[in-house]
């Protein structure tokens, strides 16, 4: 790494965390081009360590934002970036991984943004430099342009510095930088702004990032965000040409409201009970307020029924509007969700008052959902409710989406408002969800403009986005682009038609051609491929939803192959194309593409995936390779080591199998409790590791009898911050509102604080932490049409885990071994059964030799093992009764029998 010392320069004074790893520099470079942001996040790290040991660039990116590069220097070998298209990319890196020289960079979800992580084994002295570029176009909305920019660095940085320009040629009439960092650094970002320029730089000093004096943690943590507006003369927009490509920028303004008709569509099922539902009472009583008196609108709550206050709109008088307010106050949570049923009564309301002539003709209709989560009642499947929501709004009006928490499937949500000339917006559950949703409210809340229609000249301009748009909002904007031949023009001009409150409007707009070229070449911040970003950025996004409507599939083919030429000519990373990071010899890889999400096929989740790869640990850090458990054989009383928990499909109950290593035997027993509880496995205070398992019944009775399964099982890794939720579906590691989902489908790993899961395809999930502790999740399918059993969990936990003393739980309270005595052994009813007395913690009872499986090594047979089973759902055995272990949500620790 000699070659680039100087660029360096002394790195001696940097201070580390306990790991030994430092962040010699942090930076940040965005600039932003007539709404175009091209952003730049840097790190400069070093292992200071006598170890080698994993050094993690993580980062969040906006979503939507097109990922366009990342580099990594890593003693001086440079890793450079090549899109290609995602099942060639995928072969590449199998066939690396195969020889051991590839590693996996994870893409996931969280919230508003996309997390990029990769990890890297540095040796000790080493240093690393990683740079990832990303672009996006920033949308208005209120009245303002905001960019946000994650900063996390993790840890204190030597040089720290976000530093963003702003060039819009329209001219800038304000630029603001909110405190979003806290009031920790009020002060310290500065701003330059002229009348068509701006800087803005946040440069924070060693002693200003630390979160106390002494402190050797950063306060930097959170989003870096800047607002603005610009100048805007004309009511026909700002069309801007360059480079053979024009932008045209519309965002009218002075225009009176358009008359609408709103349907407020309100989940009270059971999940949004609590704080939930108090503040989307409260944000619902707020918007009725500002209701206009030419509004007509009405509610329906749903939850597994639908109810509406009225039948049919009502105009917003006074009087309605306080009756609505009454109505909403009286709402109590319970039960299911039926999205598909409470969405089509919508539909139907709308639809009857405009074919009685009930509706305004230059009004606008639309519907806003606010819910939680999934459908649980009446139509599951979300492509249906898609279809059957698409059929009936048969493109009349708008739908907007609210999703309030983190578990609502936001995708979802954003597919139907898109489909159906809307939005969607997630709503964070906390105490701001009341004015999350209000804000969201005022944006859809004043149509000015209905059917939008943009013309400009055939003959001198090509491959135009979208044209037509169904609403303009105060306060947003519209953007449209396109290729323009400037050889042959000099001047492009516009026209747009659209209907307004009293009139039908036509707005011109002329443009000299040559009018940018000067004022974009003098800057040297600017960016020259601006218009031609734009233009794509525009283009791969329409392109993405007529993909999700397009009616046939040979049509969804056609457009799938532009979208994929688009990615390779522009360089960009889409959910058709994927990133592949090499050395100068190519032979080392890494692979990056667009996270798929396990529900739908496209598009969150994990990058670095190789489902039809072999299970190899190569390219995994040394700390998290994953041994397996030996299993040895001994004859007669003393027992094979079992690693802890074991489901026996066979005999339907949760079967436990306790392994006592001192007195080498096995001690079984089984746990009868009702579909829906969750037992608690592990609670540890001590380490602050938590391990549950919710129990799931069969599909009927027999010998009136329910089985019970585990159907989910929970880990809460306390001191990482770490949940860990495994069913028979899906493989979930959250952290804080990062989240990252694997299916049964894959085989893969996800790495994050030292923390491993390997996923192993349709058999079993590892999850190792540190050299501490390990756990084995294994997958038991069932044939989908049989009459009585379930797909199922079973848990493996080795007796070698470093649980504390404190530990408890059904398996945790064994980590210490009690002592145990077994005597008076007697024939029982069967030979293979014989009877005997066990006394241990203080009890005495008759236990009965038998056998339980153990599917590690054989998942559908299982292995025979020898244990001692005791009766009473391990009354004796375990403290207290089973029902002590009963806890209430899948991340609780128990409280001590």
């Amino acid at each position: 790494f000699q070659r680039s010392t100087s660029d360096w320069g002394y790195v001696g004074d940097l201070v580390e965390d306990d790991d030994k790893i430092g962040l010699y520099s942090y930076k940040v470079q965005s600039t932003i081009t007539s709404r175009l942001a091209n952003t730049m996040i840097q790190a400069k790290m070093v292992n200071n360590a006598m170890r080698p040991q994993p050094i993690m660039f993580d980062v969040q990116v906006p979503k939507g934002a097109f990922i366009d590069n990342f580099t990594m220097d890593i003693n001086g070998i440079t890793f450079t970036s090549n899109i290609r298209e995602k099942s060639e990319a995928r072969k590449m890196y199998a066939q690396a991984k195969a020889k051991g020289k590839a590693a996996g960079i994870v893409r996931s979800n969280a919230l508003d943004m996309e997390n990029f992580q990769t990890e890297v084994n540095v040796p000790p002295g080493m240093r690393i430099q990683f740079q990832l570029h990303y672009h996006e176009m920033i949308r208005r909305k209120l009245s303002s342009y905001e960019h946000v920019i994650s900063v996390k660095p993790g840890r204190l940085a030597k040089h720290m510095e976000v530093d963003v320009r702003i060039i819009e040629p329209q001219g800038l009439r304000y630029v603001h930088v909110p405190n979003s960092l806290g009031d920790h650094f009020d002060g310290i970002t500065t701003i330059s702004k002229g009348e068509k320029k701006a800087h803005i730089s946040f440069k924070p000093t060693m002693a200003q990032q630390r979160k106390c004096p002494k402190c050797s943690s950063t306060a930097v943590d959170g989003n870096f965000v800047v607002q603005y507006d610009v100048n805007r003369e004309t009511t026909g927009g700002e069309l801007e040409i360059f480079n053979g490509y024009f932008i045209h920028f519309f965002a009218p303004e002075n225009l009176d409201p358009l008359p609408k008709n709103i349907l407020f569509v309100i989940d009270v099922s059971g999940s949004m009970w609590g704080l939930k539902m108090k503040q989307t009472i409260e944000a619902m009583k707020a918007i009725l307020s500002e209701l206009r008196a030419a509004d007509q609108f009405s509610l329906i709550d749903f939850n597994h029924n639908v109810r509406c206050w009225r039948d049919n709109l009502v105009s917003a008088t006074p009087s309605q509007v306080e009756d609505a307010k009454k109505y909403i106050q009286t709402i109590h949570p319970n039960g299911g969700t039926n999205i598909n049923e409470a969405l089509l009564r919508a539909t139907f309301i709308l639809n009857e008052a405009k074919s009685l002539g009930m509706l305004d003709p230059n009004s606008v209709s639309m519907i806003v959902l606010v819910s939680d989560g999934d459908p649980t009642v009446g139509e599951l499947k979300l492509t249906t409710i898609q279809k059957n929501v698409k059929q009936s709004i048969k493109d009349e009006f708008s739908l907007f989406c609210l999703g309030i928490g983190f578990d609502v499937d936001y995708d979802f949500l954003q597919r139907i408002a898109t489909d159906n000339r809307g939005m969607a917006q997630r709503i964070f559950g906390n105490q701001e969800t009341s004015l999350q949703m209000k804000n969201f409210y005022n944006q859809v809340s004043t149509p000015l403009l209905k059917k939008i229609q943009f013309n400009y000249p055939q003959e001198s301009v090509s491959d135009v986005t979208q044209s037509s748009f169904h609403n303009y909002f105060g306060g947003s904007e519209i953007v449209v682009a396109g290729k323009v031949d400037t050889e042959n023009l000099q001047h492009l001009e516009s026209v747009v038609t659209a209907t307004a409150a009293n009139a039908e409007l036509v707005m011109e707009t002329l443009r000299d051609v040559e009018e940018l070229d000067g004022f974009m070449k003098k800057d040297k911040y600017a960016d020259p491929e601006f218009t031609r970003k734009l233009w794509a950025y525009l283009t791969v996004n329409q392109l993405m939803a007529e993909r999700n409507a397009a009616p046939t599939a040979a049509l969804k083919r056609n457009i799938t192959k532009s979208i994929l030429q688009m990615s390779l000519d522009h360089h960009i990373v889409t959910p058709f194309t994927a990133m592949l990071i090499e050395n100068a010899e190519k032979d080392e890889i890494m692979l990056a593409d667009q996270p798929k999400d396990p529900r739908r096929g496209c598009c969150p989740g994990t990058l670095g995936l190789t489902p039809n790869a072999p299970n190899t640990n190569k390219g995994i850090p040394a700390w998290a390779n994953v041994s397996a458990v030996p299993v040895s054989f001994m004859p007669e009383q003393r027992s094979p080591p079992v690693s802890s928990l074991s489901i026996n499909r066979v005999d339907n109950d949760p079967h436990f199998i306790i392994h006592l290593p001192r007195s080498q035997r096995n001690i079984c027993f089984n746990i009868n409790s009702e579909p829906g509880k969750i037992l608690n496995l592990v609670s540890d205070p001590g380490t602050g590791v938590v391990v549950n398992g919710q129990l799931v019944g069969a599909k009927k009775a027999e010998n009136k009898k329910l089985s019970t399964y585990f159907g989910k099982i929970g880990f809460y890794f306390k001191k990482k911050g770490l949940k860990v939720e495994i069913t028979t579906e899906t493989i979930t590691l959250k952290d804080g509102s990062y989240a990252i989902t694997l299916t049964w489908a894959d085989t893969g790993h996800i790495i994050r604080k030292q923390l491993l899961i390997s996923v192993k395809k349709e058999s079993n999930v590892t999850i190792t932490v540190g050299d501490e502790m390990s756990f084995m999740v294994l997958l038991h399918r069932v044939w989908k049409k049989h009459p009585v059993n379930v797909d199922f969990l079973g848990i493996y936990i080795p007796p070698e885990n470093q649980f504390s003393p404190a530990a408890h739980g059904l398996i945790g309270q064994f980590a210490s071994e009690p002592e145990v005595s077994i005597h008076h052994q007697t024939p029982g009813q069967a030979p293979e059964k014989p009877q005997a007395i066990m006394e241990v913690k203080g009890n005495k009872f008759t236990v009965t030799r038998g056998v339980q499986k153990d599917y590690r090594t054989d998942r559908v047979l299982g292995t025979d093992v020898r244990c001692w089973f005791v009766h009473n759902s391990g009354k004796g055995f375990i403290d207290g009764h089973y029902r002590d272990y009963l806890v209430p949500h899948l991340y609780s620790f128990m409280k001590k029998p």
